[in-house]
């Protein structure tokens, strides 16, 4: 059995704490900020409630990828801010 068999398949990179993802399963991003069990525990950029995300289901995310999400995540805080 090899280390891809105990993932289900999946990838056998589990992203560090700390590194931006995306779960793929939700379309949701976040950094990582724990393991528990066989999942991850995932927050989004912006704060907020965590949740647990299927390794599986998370990949990291590119330096443009980020660059967007943490844009948007500017952007929505200055909608709220102006209402």
């Amino acid at each position: 059995m090899t280390e891809d068999d105990d993932l289900g398949g999946g990838p056998s990179e589990v992203p560090a704490l700390g590194e931006a993802v995306r779960d793929t399963a939700r379309d949701l991003v976040g950094r990582v900020v724990g393991h528990k069990g066989p999942y991850l525990q995932v927050r989004p950029l912006g704060g907020g409630r965590e949740w647990d995300a299927d390794p599986r289901h998370v990949r990291t995310l590119s330096q443009d990828e980020l660059l967007s999400a943490l844009l948007a995540e500017v952007n929505a805080r200055s909608r709220q801010r102006t209402r």
